[in-house]
């Protein structure tokens, strides 16, 4: 049978599947029948190389007693866009190879401290921004030494005023030895020191000094000692008996050759009886007990308290006050300054201890040392009253800036 154009009909109906089966064929095994605008889509697009961080700027660490150097960087370009994740610094002692890692920071700084260096030997620095998988490198920068600095400044404030209370102590030093007379503050207890001494002198009786308990390290110790010296120079002076129990051997030396040279001082090197400064013992207790006793078998007329106490002042006192001695206290033991103040005659409180040598030998530069101090403690007191008055003028909105606090901010 053939059709209105003579060809079997067969034929042209089996062509149909075999053009179709061909062109599912093409479409699967021959890729470069997709066209081109759709292999272009499904290509992957290639990131750009990671910015490297810039300005690597290296410096010795300032005020710092040496071995450290203080990098900075600019930050990379991509370190906003949130690729870097860290910053990594490495250190090297040459320009072109041996770089080891000195640390890492975090995305976002671009300021490293290097510490635990050696001191003035040349370091050359560089460092890499860092995605997690790569790395971009700075040029190297260098070189860098670090050095001890000589002064830290942020404690000028403290060199000034050591200066400006050295400059006060030599010029008072300088009046006092120059014959200016200095002020000081009147101090009962000391005022009537010689009417102590004389008094014991006119009962003939002897008089007992007594430093306390602590050891020489002690700074009312040696204010005690030195108020001794002056003590045993009127002694020496009156030729009346200077009785001095000590608690502790090294103090006991020291008073000894303090008392021998007052002696010697006045011209009366043969009043020295080295049997009167003695150790008595170092048991608190024991030592208090000793004391006693030898206010009661030698009745002196005049006692004196000048040092370091502790709980066995009240016991001592009492019982001087009980044979009807005279009696004059010092200490700064703040605890034990109302035993005294109730027991004893006179009681110089706290700092007129320290006060009390330079009280007495009137010596320069015990003298200008005193004075020295007392304008220092001006100074101190006025800057207190000045930092009051403008925190509060500061806090009130009047003043925008305390500067009395900025001054000492570092200090």
């Amino acid at each position: 049978m053939r059709g209105d154009r003579g060809f079997p009909v067969r034929t042209r109906f089996a062509a149909g599947p075999v053009v179709a089966l061909m062109a599912v064929s093409a479409l699967f095994l021959c890729p470069h029948a997709v066209p081109a605008q759709a292999q272009d889509e499904a290509a992957p697009t290639q990131a750009p190389p990671l910015a490297a961080p810039t300005s690597v700027t290296l410096r010795d660490a300032p005020d710092d007693r040496g071995g450290a150097v203080d990098v900075s960087w600019t930050l990379s370009a991509d370190d906003t866009d949130g690729r870097v994740t860290s910053y990594t610094v490495y250190r090297s002692t040459s320009p072109d190879t041996g770089f080891v890692m000195a640390g890492t920071v975090a995305k976002g700084i671009g300021r490293f401290g290097d510490g635990g260096l050696p001191d003035r030997t040349p370091l050359y620095y560089k460092v890499a921004a860092t995605d997690g998988a790569t790395e971009s490198l700075s040029p190297v920068a260098g070189p860098v030494m670090a050095s001890p600095q000589w002064f830290y400044r942020g404690r000028l404030i403290v060199m000034i005023a050591s200066l400006l209370f050295i400059f006060a102590v030599v010029g008072f030093v300088r009046a006092a030895k120059a014959g200016k007379d200095l002020f000081i503050r009147r101090l009962a207890g000391l005022d009537h020191m010689d009417d102590a001494v004389g008094r014991a002198t006119e009962m003939g009786k002897p008089i007992l000094f007594i430093t306390g308990l602590s050891t020489i390290s002690d700074v009312a110790t040696i204010a005690g000692i030195n108020i001794l010296g002056e003590v045993a120079k009127k002694t020496a002076e009156y030729n009346t008996r200077l009785i001095v129990p000590c608690a502790d051997p090294i103090v006991m030396a020291v008073e000894q050759e303090v008392v021998k040279q007052a002696y010697a001082k006045v011209g009366r090197p043969d009043g020295y009886s080295e049997d009167d400064v003695f150790y008595l013992t170092r048991s608190q207790f024991a030592y208090v007990a000793g004391v006693n006793g030898i206010m009661v078998r030698q009745r002196p007329a005049t006692i004196l308290y000048m040092g370091m106490f502790y709980a066995e002042s009240l016991v001592m006192a009492e019982t001087g006050s009980a044979i009807g001695a005279i009696q004059i206290a010092g200490t700064d033991a703040v605890t034990q300054l109302p035993f005294f103040i109730t027991t004893c005659d006179y009681t110089l409180i706290g700092e007129e201890l320290y006060a009390a040598s330079a009280y007495l030998s009137r010596e320069p530069v015990l003298l200008g040392g005193l004075k020295g101090q007392d304008a220092a403690k001006a100074a101190i007191g006025l800057f207190v009253v000045l930092g009051a008055i403008t925190a509060t003028l500061t806090a009130l909105g009047v003043m925008p800036v305390d500067f009395i606090a900025r001054i000492f901010a570092n200090s």
